[in-house]
């Protein structure tokens, strides 16, 4: 008896198996968290040092260096990058995927504490961050007052909404817009504004007054008496407190005269940072960027936010108000709720097709049954995985309602035939299912073994695209078992001949017309087999041009409704001259302009993903929900970078947020790496950006080394300084004190600490003559101009300083040109390097970029690997290398007809038509799998010769491979037809399995039988020759 027997004998044993299988299913679907993408572990852990007034050769060679040196150690990495900037140093290390972030953490810390104390004196400690990696901040969250100052609004925000906000667990760093070099993160600092003609009046130099300052304002912590029945805390007060004190701090006495500090200076509380600005909507705003920690879930971090926004809105200050300038979950959540509404439509089709193909409720009730339990059955196998509920499992369930239907459909098919042919429902349940339950198991393994090899891919799309691929095959292992034991258990109860009248009649006698066309068009292409195999070999030959000249991406751009834009300015510029520009972009994506956008935010004086660049500015234009407007971002997308091109004081661009997690930033980025030094790298860059632009590749393209910043060259005359008594030390202290914004120490005012700075105002430090009115002090007391001691040149020098890898570095950043995808602007870029420059240069990537590289062949090889452990296990449950060979020469037919397509532009070569195509695999072998398991079956009980068994089998199995084909390929019509965020990437997974399967199954319908006319084994001639031989 065979096992499917069993359950057919046993009604209520296969229904409660069912029903396990449903309620433990429920409950593991509630048990999973919602989330993007599956959990992938990445980090990016960034070290800032802040070394004030220094320059960029000074910051990389004692700073930037040394802590990559002491880093590059660490394991893990899985590249570094540096830029050393006027009083910064930032280190970005980008960890592998599946790193432990903690580790990584507590790595990276440990190596920088090892070398801090070769840090320069006036440094302050590296500040370590980590974040999730390569991702820019997932809200931005605006503070704007209508009556209050910019530093009251900063001060409410440090004070009160950070520390909230930073409760919501998942939250990690929080970047404040404007904010300061203090770790403290305070609002204000203690402004002391030093007057050079005053100073030069009261006899007073710069050294005066930092080590009066730093004498005067110490902390201390004295200690405690004690006896044996007490102790008694014992504080002095040897710091400062408030303005006031500072004022009257002595900073020279000469005779009896006192010169305090309001002598020769205003000392003020005043906003630390004057650099930085934010705007929401035209509003002077204070930005707060909300990061999240590796692990967290973007949409839980989301909802904890929002509630202590709720919350803080409750009792905001009079005239202090919140917006929401950008929230990533939005688009989530909305991509969520679009899967969930396909998957209700894809049900809804697949249960109508069916139908169609049945002709009867009764008969649909089978299917529909098996459905809804392999699909909610397969969250055991999910939750037991350690899956998560995401935009990718979903995309898998899509697909699974019309793939798990082919085993019912199957099974329910056979037993009818049956029943038509005279048996009673209950034997032919029982012929029935112990005809189909070793090809039910085979294609189940079969599905299986394709989608194995993707759990060890690596990289990114293995990270992405295991729970799909595992997902998937939960639901059809579960189908299987619903196949093998409820199914034919409910067709030996419910099923009964087909009626002769009605649409059942209708539809059994368009199937036989059918049925018999096809027999013809069979019988006919078997007397020219050879013409066949001429047509399959110009099918294989053409496949690798098809795939090899179709435009290649990472990930199609989605309507994620912002259309976000960078800008950098000349590197002189200041707040003042980005306000103005930022103000004429946001008159350009204003609603007056655009009727689809919602509202503009604005950042200055920050680069999009952090580092250096007080001369950059980002933000986007925020625009309607999806069902509010006409256009698409990407229609909006060229038509505001057109209006960005007239600010004519930035290089502006308008991009896309990436799609795919891990990566930040422009799409574009290539990286010119070299030993040779910074004039070289960025006159090959520009030799390099001139010959792109000619290409018509790209629409922008920008470096980010640009030897543009003007600098002054203070040349010392080391003699004259020397017979003055006057060290290097002291000119260097006198001038940073006056120029360099450096912290002297700090001060406690209503229980939090502030930095005092000292520092010439704007106005008296606007150019070189300034230096003039400067002075120093030599050994005997007396004062000497700094221009005793220095010559003054003007030079240029670089912004900020890039390295890659520790090499020193330029990078490419820039968007491909409309139609050109990212895979034809890199190899335009990489074939430029090799014929515009020397051999001197390394190429390297970052971003997205580095993502699309480093993905490569990866999906090749698992198309192939798949491929070899689906035959080799077909090999082991047929006993024959042939059949194997046979069931897969569908596979050609169906990666050709998906190529097709992909191939005319109806959508790209990327992440999810890759996977498609290997789904396809799956798909199509299905099928051979049901003709060649036959058509042997035919030959062992019926004596035919191969010819006539394939063609027997072909026609026996016909209907049931048009049915799966049909609901499989209907089932994936509401992703062709989606509309609303994400739908760009559903449609092109859709289409390729479309496509695919229905010229795929057409063409296999012919080709599988000629093939398995040449080379399946003849049993009859094997019996014959048996015969002889025994005689």
């Amino acid at each position: 008896m065979k096992f499917t027997d069993f359950f057919i004998r046993r009604p209520a044993l296969a229904t409660a198996l069912s029903l396990i299988i449903l309620l433990l299913g429920l409950r593991a679907w509630t048990q999973m968290e919602t989330r993007q993408y599956p959990n992938i572990t990445s980090a990016e852990i960034t070290v800032t040092t802040v070394y004030p007034g220094a320059g960029p050769e000074t910051v990389q060679a004692y700073v930037t260096v040394p802590l990559q040196q002491a880093i590059s150690s660490a394991s893990g990495i899985d590249y570094m990058t540096a830029t050393s900037e006027q009083g910064q140093s930032v280190i970005t290390i980008e960890m592998q995927l599946g790193f432990d972030p903690d580790a990584a953490l507590a790595q990276i810390l440990s190596k920088v504490n090892q070398v801090q104390n070769l840090l320069p004196a006036g440094s302050l400690d590296p500040r370590i961050d980590s974040k999730v990696g390569g991702a820019s901040a997932k809200m931005w969250i605006m503070f704007y007052g209508d009556e209050l100052e910019q530093a009251q609004v900063n001060d409410y925000v440090l004070r009160v909404a950070n520390p909230r906000i930073h409760s919501v667990p998942g939250v990690g760093t929080i970047d404040v817009v404007p904010a300061g070099t203090d770790p403290n993160a305070n609002a204000y600092a203690l402004r002391v504004w030093l007057d050079p003609m005053r100073m030069t009046a009261r006899g007073v130099v710069a050294a005066d007054v930092a080590g009066a300052l730093a004498a005067n304002n110490f902390v201390s912590a004295v200690g405690q008496t004690r006896n044996p029945q007490r102790q008694i805390s014992i504080n002095a007060s040897t710091s400062l407190h408030d303005v006031d004190e500072f004022k009257q701090l002595v900073v020279r006495s000469v005779g009896t005269t006192q010169v305090r500090l309001e002598d020769v200076a205003d000392v003020t509380l005043d906003t630390q940072n004057h650099n930085q600005m934010s705007f929401f909507n035209g509003h002077e705003a204070v930005a707060v960027g909300v990061n999240t920690t590796p692990a967290a879930n973007e949409l839980e971090v989301s909802a904890g936010v929002h509630a202590v926004i709720d919350e803080l809105r409750q009792s905001l200050p009079p005239g202090l108000h919140i917006g929401m300038a950008y929230d990533a979950a939005k688009f989530i959540n909305a991509s969520l709720e679009e899967v969930f509404l396909t998957i209700g439509i894809t049900l809804l089709v697949v249960v109508v097709v069916i139908f169609l193909f049945l002709g009867s409720l009764r008969s649909l009730l089978l299917p529909a049954i098996a459905i809804p339990l392999a699909i909610v059955g397969g969250g055991l196998l999910m939750l037991a995985l350690g899956f998560t509920i995401n935009l990718l499992s979903l995309l898998a369930i899509v697909l699974a309602i019309g793939l798990v239907v082919d085993d019912a459909i199957i099974v329910l098919e056979n037993i009818q035939r049956l029943i038509d042919e005279g048996q009673p429902p209950f034997q032919a349940a029982i012929n029935g299912a112990r005809e189909l339950a070793t090809p039910i198991i085979v294609m189940t393994t079969t599905v299986v073994a394709v989608f194995l090899p993707i759990g060890f891919m690596g990289g990114l799309t293995g990270a992405l695209f295991t729970e799909f691929a595992f997902t998937l095959v939960a639901a059809v292992v579960i189908s299987s078992v619903i196949a093998l034991t409820l199914t034919p258990m409910l067709c030996s109860r419910v099923l009964q001949p087909t009626s002769s009248t009605g649409l059942t009649h209708w539809l059994e006698r368009g199937f036989n017309a059918l049925r018999r066309g096809y027999d013809r068009s069979l019988e006919e292409v078997l007397t020219v087999r050879p013409l066949v195999l001429l047509a399959v070999g110009a099918v294989l030959a053409s496949t690798p041009f098809l795939f090899l000249g179709s435009e290649s991406e990472l990930a199609p751009d989605e309507d994620q409704s912002i259309v976000t834009y960078a800008g950098v300015g000349p590197a002189t510029a200041t707040r003042s001259y980005l306000d103005k520009y930022n103000a004429q972009i946001h008159e350009f994506l204003s609603p007056e302009n655009y009727p689809e956008t919602e509202l503009v935010w604005q950042i200055s004086g920050v680069p999009p993903q952090g580092g250096a660049g007080a001369n950059a500015v980002f933000g986007g234009a925020n625009l309607k929900d999806w069902n509010e407007r006409a256009r698409t971002q990407m229609q909006l997308m060229p038509l505001m970078q057109g209006d960005l091109s007239k600010v004519t004081g930035l290089q502006t661009v308008a991009f896309s947020q990436p799609v795919l997690p891990g990566a930040a930033g422009l799409p574009v980025q290539f990286v010119l790496t070299s030993a040779l030094g910074y004039d070289e790298l960025s006159k090959a860059a520009d030799t390099l950006m001139g010959a792109a632009y000619r290409s018509g590749h790209f629409a922008f393209l920008q470096k980010d080394l640009r030897i543009d910043a003007p600098a002054i060259s203070l040349d010392i005359k080391r003699d004259v300084a020397a017979s003055l008594g006057l060290s290097m030390s002291d000119i260097g202290r006198n001038l940073g004190t006056l120029l360099s914004e450096g912290m002297t120490g700090r001060f406690e005012m209503s229980g939090r600490s502030y930095q005092v700075v000292p520092l010439v105002p704007d106005a008296q430090r606007a150019d070189i003559n300034a230096l003039n009115e400067y002075y120093l002090r030599g050994a005997g007391g007396e004062r000497v101009p700094l221009n005793t001691v220095v010559d003054t040149r003007r030079t240029v020098q670089a912004q900020f300083l890039p390295q890659f890898q520790q090499l020193n570095s330029v990078t490419l950043q820039g968007v491909a040109a409309p139609g050109v995808t990212l895979g034809l602007a890199l190899d335009t870029l990489g074939n430029l390097t090799h014929s515009e420059l020397p051999g001197d240069y390394s190429i390297d990537y970052g971003g997205q970029s580095r993502q699309f590289v480093q993905q490569g062949s990866a999906v090749i090889l698992t198309f192939v690997l798949s491929i070899l452990l689906v035959y080799l296990l077909m090999v082991a449950q047929f006993e024959s290398f042939r059949d194997p060979f046979i069931v897969l020469a569908a596979v050609p037919m169906s990666v050709f007809g998906a190529l097709v397509f992909v191939y005319l532009g109806f959508t790209s070569l990327n992440i999810y038509t890759q996977v498609g195509l290997i789904t396809l695999i799956s798909l199509i072998t299905k099928q051979s799998i049901l003709v060649v398991e036959f058509a042997n079956v035919i030959q062992e009980t019926e004596g035919l010769d191969r010819m006539e068994a394939v063609k027997k089998a072909s026609s026996i199995r016909l209907r049931p491979i048009i049915m799966t084909t049909a609901a499989m390929v209907f089932g994936v019509v509401p992703l062709l037809l989606a509309s609303g965020p994400g739908a760009v990437s559903r449609y092109a997974i859709g289409l390729v399995i479309a496509t695919g399967l229905t010229i795929g199954a057409l063409i296999s319908l012919y080709v599988v039988p000629v093939i398995y006319s040449y080379i399946a084994v003849d049993k009859r001639a094997q019996r014959s020759a048996g015969a002889i031989s025994g005689s």
